[in-house]
């Protein structure tokens, strides 16, 4: 039975957070900040942090870093929309993702269903070589599996190959023309309309949201990146 540790300084957002992950599967821990949450982890075996960045006492990053030292936890960041350099200094740190508030609570779940699959049955967090993994998603490069939020999903073959050239150079932009250039192994006449139209497509499987897409970015005038922390 997975042991999930909730921790924020907000009772109100702590009560919900176990609202929304009621299960009989799952045996719930509360932490108010870094220092109860670190108490918490001492005295109980934890499979999972929904971790709070903003807390009184000790902070949420400064707990993850004591967490890091010991431990390969998965950890979800709280975090609301305007924190993004808080985002970007947890997922350096060692959060696997992050979740922004207000909370979709189907998200939640899903997210927390993710990551524990990952960390319980591919060995205690450490993924094999061949799976390809970016926050909510899995590329099992020798199956061709796809796992969002820990449910698979259908790409096409070019979809497939955009999403493997993204996710295993996270943070690096490609061109138009050199996306199609890997993946269609051909001269890049009509480059830009082609990638375009299945990046879109691909945002479509795998972005909660495709009209604010969080794992392919646009870099303007330059081409497109994976955003986000790649664990593998």
């Amino acid at each position: 039975m997975p042991n999930i540790l909730i921790c924020d300084d907000e009772k109100d957002i702590v009560n919900a957070l176990k609202i929304y992950l009621a299960d009989p599967d799952y045996t719930i821990f509360e932490a108010y900040n870094g220092k109860e949450a670190l108490d918490v982890l001492r005295h109980h075996e934890i499979h999972l942090i929904l971790l709070d960045i903003m807390m009184p006492v000790m902070d949420g990053i400064s707990a993850m870093a004591h967490i890091r030292e010991t431990s390969n936890v998965p950890i979800i960041m709280l975090t609301a929309k305007s924190e993004d350099t808080d985002k970007i200094l947890g997922l350096n740190v060692g959060a696997d993702d992050y979740i922004t508030k207000p909370f979709n609570p189907l998200e939640v779940s899903a997210r927390v269903r993710s990551q524990l699959r990952r960390y319980l049955k591919l060995g205690s967090g450490m993924t094999r070589p061949e799976i390809l993994v970016n926050g909510g998603i899995e590329v099992n490069d020798r199956t061709k599996e796809v796992l969002v939020d820990g449910e698979e999903i259908s790409l096409t073959p070019k979809e497939y190959e955009i999403l493997k050239l993204l996710i295993s150079n996270p943070g690096k932009v490609f061109s138009p023309r050199e996306i199609y250039g890997i993946v269609w192994k051909e001269k890049p006449y009509g480059a830009e309309n082609t990638v375009a139209v299945h990046i879109r497509h691909l945002r479509e499987k795998i972005e909660i949201n495709p009209a604010e897409p969080r794992y392919i970015k646009v870099v303007f005038g330059q081409g497109y990146r994976m955003e986000g922390d790649r664990r593998s």
